[in-house]
This record gives C-alpha cells, sequence and structure tokens, in this order.
C-alpha cells in the first residue's frame, strides 16, 4: 500500500454507493476510530469468523479464510488489522441494537394431557402457494389432524408463540434429552403485533409492553389471550434440527451454529453474511466487541440496524428482551474491497 493511500485509509475517504436499490453512504476509517478497538478479544472473535467463513463463495474472503487459520488467538487482532479495513455504511437512519435469543420449551415428542400443544412440520400444500391458511383456520380446523406432521407436543401455547416469533428453539424431553427445532416456513399472512393489539384495546400502555408483560397477560386472562393471539395471522412451521451439537447455538441465516454475544443478525443487503462487524453499542450496559454477522431477520433492515444473539433459556430471553441501544456498527471488509469505495480521483 503507497503512503499517500495509506494516509486516506488513516483520515477516512468518502464515498456513495448504491446498495441493494437503496443509496447508501460509505466511510473508510482506521482501527484508531474503533473504540477500545485493543481491549477485546480478537481470538474470540477469530474463533467464530472461522465458523463460517469456509463456506463463503466469494474468493476474496475464501483467501482471506485460509489466511485466518494459520493465525493464533492471541495474534488475532494483527489478523484483523493487516487484512480488513473499517468501513462505516450509512443509510440516514439511527443506529438500533435489538437482541434475539433461543427458547427452551418443555415438551414431549408423544401427546399427553400435559403436552397439547403441536408444532408443525410444513404441508406440502402450504409451499405451493403464497399464501395458505390463517393461523386460527390452522388451530381450529382440521386441516392438519391425522397428518403426522407434528414433531412435538409442548405444554405452553404462549411459549409456542414467542417460538414462532424467535424462529428457532429448543425442546426439553421428559427423559431429560432435547431436540432442536428450526424454521421450516409459513402460511404467508403478513406479521401483526400482539403488543399492539394490546395497547389498541387499553389492556397495556405503550411503556408497558413486553414480552413477559404480554406472557403475564395472555395467561391472567385465558379465553381473552387465545382470541389475542388470533391476532396474528401468521403461522411458522419448523424442521427437526439434528446435526447441531447440544453445546452450540441454533442455526443462524448461514446454516452454521450462531454464538452468544459474538453472533449478529443483519440486513446482508449492506453487511455480508460472514463479515466481521464492530459493534459500538451504548446505553446502560455499552458494549464494544467484534461480531459476525451469521444471521438475518424479518425486522433486521439497514445499515445501521443488528439484532445481537444472546445465547439460549430464559434469562438469555429477558437480557435480549431489555435490548434497544443506539450507538454504531462499523463493517469491516476485505482491503482491496476497500480500496473499491475508493473515489475514482484518488
Amino acid at each position: 500500500m503507497s503512503a499517500a493511500l495509506r494516509s486516506l485509509f488513516l483520515v477516512g475517504a468518502m464515498t456513495t454507493a448504491s446498495v441493494a436499490g437503496a443509496e447508501a453512504t460509505r466511510s473508510i476509517l482506521s482501527f484508531d476510530d474503533l473504540e477500545s478497538w485493543a481491549d477485546d478479544d480478537h481470538g474470540a472473535a477469530l474463533s467464530v469468523f472461522l465458523n463460517t467463513c469456509g463456506d463463503l463463495k466469494d474468493p476474496d474472503w475464501r483467501a482471506l479464510c485460509g489466511v485466518a487459520k494459520t493465525y493464533e488467538p492471541d495474534a488475532a487482532q494483527s489478523f484483523f488489522e493487516l487484512f480488513f479495513r473499517p468501513v462505516l455504511v450509512e443509510d440516514g437512519n439511527d443506529a438500533l441494537f435489538t437482541g434475539y435469543f433461543e427458547p427452551e420449551l418443555d415438551g414431549s415428542k408423544t401427546p399427553s394431557g400435559r403436552f397439547r400443544y403441536p408444532i408443525y412440520k410444513m404441508p406440502p400444500e402450504a409451499r405451493a402457494t403464497e399464501k395458505w391458511l390463517s393461523r386460527r383456520e390452522i388451530l381450529t380446523g382440521d386441516a392438519m389432524t391425522g397428518r403426522g406432521l407434528e414433531i412435538a407436543w409442548v405444554d405452553d401455547p404462549v411459549e409456542l408463540f414467542f417460538l414462532q416469533i424467535q424462529g428457532s428453539g429448543r425442546i426439553r424431553l421428559p427423559d431429560g434429552s432435547a431436540l432442536r427445532v428450526g424454521y421450516g416456513g409459513a402460511n404467508g399472512h403478513p406479521y401483526r403485533s400482539i403488543g399492539a393489539e394490546l395497547i389498541r384495546q387499553g389492556a397495556l400502555g405503550a411503556h408497558e409492553v413486553s414480552a413477559q408483560m404480554i406472557r403475564a397477560w395472555v395467561r391472567k386472562n385465558p379465553e381473552a389471550g387465545a382470541e389475542l393471539l388470533f391476532h396474528n395471522p401468521s403461522y411458522v412451521f419448523f424442521r427437526e434440527v439434528t446435526r447441531v451439537a447440544p453445546e452450540l447455538g441454533p442455526l443462524g441465516a448461514m446454516n452454521r451454529s450462531v454464538t452468544t454475544m459474538r453472533s449478529i443478525a443483519a440486513d446482508p443487503a449492506y453487511t455480508p453474511l460472514g463479515a466481521p462487524v464492530w459493534v459500538e453499542k451504548d446505553g446502560k450496559t455499552p458494549l464494544r466487541r467484534l461480531m459476525i454477522a451469521q444471521d438475518t431477520g424479518a425486522a433486521i433492515k439497514g445499515a445501521q440496524r443488528a439484532d445481537i444473539f444472546f445465547g439460549t433459556g430464559d434469562a438469555a430471553g429477558q437480557a435480549a428482551g431489555r435490548l434497544k441501544d443506539s450507538g454504531r456498527m462499523v463493517l469491516l471488509l476485505p482491503i482491496q474491497r476497500a480500496y473499491a469505495l475508493l473515489p475514482d480521483e484518488f
């Protein structure tokens, strides 16, 4: 790299590029611009990067993956600084960090008086149409009866509803083992917020709405609660995931396990899947950490939008549910990709 070009990287170069139909501004930064960069555990980030980089098809990324395998964890910071450049991608919207998690439910592979609520595989006819039956029609009709589409049965319809929102989870079985389910498709109906409906009804104030409050309200009002769940016509089907070790996280969009507090869901229109992302999350518990974009989400749209994976179970769910913070996320791109962002006159 010439001294002139290196100075451009250090002070930051600005260009505008069209990304997936949206006008995005990209600023090339230096690693000195990343707050608390040197304090992170780069070895942990390198390990997570290696989990998915081998699946990347682009030759630039594949070459970096090969190099990454030669680095020991204590040299990981040097690896990222030598072969990447930080790129701030902005689309005019403020940064927003939220959290997601993998729910754990109690269930069984056979129905019983306790385990009465089925987790379904997707019917073939639902795959063949853009919009199939609504949630109400699926759960109150006979379209699913006697077809062997049940993966398991759980004991709580409210937790099943939230499992569908998360899209994956673990089912604890009576013998102490567990099975993992992943997203298997949907019925094609738009998602409608039951939290917004509770506000509209006056049952909860806007400041009160959270997953925990919704759960409590539905359980306290079982008949009205059942009707509330039908307010959302969207219905998610699942598939059993058998090849992921129990100690690993659920599968992300790259079909690899995501890692607690090191994996994020991001918008692939702005952030390539598998790319390192420097997260500067503000709020009550600031976070400065290198994470890897290994997942996506229907609500995760925008250049400065990310969902942080908090892990599995109730504690992770409570922590994820509280997160709604501002800050900044900075994409790490291979050097040659960063060069491509420079205006022609440079």
